[in-house]
């Protein structure tokens, strides 16, 4: 039985796939570098100082990612007449409070 489900899409342009790709890519970086930390008993201070790095860079990507949804996805759609994504940008805006 095949999927009848429809699977939502955002085209991205080659230099907006490797920006968010290599922002992510230092990102995993980090991170892999504080699990190295926790693993050798690293100062709780150092370990939290680089999750908050973390934490920010994540933020960063995300603020990115959804900057460039509400200039294509958001617009488009509202042009076609489907107002009910707006409720859909109002639950991601909720998601990063």
């Amino acid at each position: 039985m095949e999927c009848q489900c429809k699977q939502k899409a955002t085209p991205r342009s080659a230099e907006e796939k490797h920006a968010l790709a290599s922002r992510l890519n230092r990102i995993i970086g980090q991170l892999n570098g504080i699990k190295k930390m926790v693993e050798e008993d690293r100062y709780c201070d150092d370990v939290l100082t680089q999750l908050a790095a973390v934490d920010k860079a994540v933020k960063s990507v995300a603020g990115a990612v959804l900057e460039g949804h509400m200039h294509s996805c958001l617009v488009e759609n509202v042009r076609a007449g489907n107002l009910d994504v707006i409720d859909e940008v109002v639950e991601l805006f909720r998601k990063f409070q």
